[in-house]
C-alpha cells in the first residue's frame, strides 16, 4: 500500500514550504519564507580578505549583498557556472545574502513530522548546516538551516573586508 508523501497530505497551516535546489547529485531544501529572490548567475565584485566561500558582492537595487558559493561553504569542489546556475537571495535575521547553487527544482510542502534527523555519516555537508531530511516521493531532500550559513563571525569578517575595500553601496 502506498504511503502518503510529504507533499500531498499537508494543509497550509501545518506544512512548511521549501524551495528545492541542487548541488551536484544532492537535493537540498531552503525554507521558502527565507527566500527573497531567485536570479540567474551574474558576475560579482570580489572582496579582498573575504572568506573563500564568499564569491563577492552584488548590487541588488542599491543594497550590497554578499554572495556565498554553497559548494565552497560545504567543502565541495568548485564547479564551472552554467546557464542553470542561479543565485538564491535569502533574508536571515535582517541580513540579506545570496547563495549560488547549481539549479533550482521546485517548491515542496513538508509536514513537521516528516522531517528526520540527518545521520552524521554519508553526507557531503557538515550536519551543522542541516535541519534534517525528508522524503518527497522517491527523493530524499536535505533541509538547510539557512540561519547557520553565514555565522556572526563570518558576517563580521565580511563587513571588515567590505569596509577596507572600495565597494560602496549605491543609493
Amino acid at each position: 500500500m502506498n504511503q502518503p508523501s510529504s507533499t500531498n497530505t499537508a494543509t497550509p497551516e501545518e506544512a512548511a514550504q521549501y524551495l528545492t535546489i541542487n548541488l551536484g547529485n544532492e537535493e537540498y531544501g531552503i525554507d521558502i519564507l527565507a527566500v527573497r529572490e531567485i536570479r540567474g548567475w551574474t558576475a560579482v565584485t570580489r572582496i579582498p580578505q573575504a572568506p573563500t566561500y564568499v564569491l563577492g558582492v552584488l548590487n541588488l537595487r542599491g543594497a550590497i549583498v554578499p554572495v556565498l558559493d554553497l559548494r565552497l561553504r560545504f567543502g565541495l569542489p568548485r564547479e564551472e557556472y552554467t546557464v542553470t546556475t542561479v543565485c538564491v537571495i535569502v533574508m536571515v535575521a535582517g541580513r540579506q545574502f545570496g547563495v549560488v547553487v547549481d539549479a533550482v527544482s521546485d517548491v515542496v510542502d513538508v509536514l513537521p513530522g516528516a522531517v528526520r534527523p540527518v545521520p552524521d555519516m554519508g553526507t557531503t555537508v557538515d550536519t551543522e548546516y542541516l535541519k534534517g531530511l525528508t522524503s518527497v516521493g522517491e527523493r530524499m531532500v536535505l533541509l538547510l538551516d539557512v540561519d547557520r550559513l553565514l555565522q556572526p563571525q563570518d558576517a563580521q569578517m565580511l563587513e571588515a573586508a567590505l569596509a577596507s575595500s572600495d565597494v560602496k553601496a549605491v543609493a
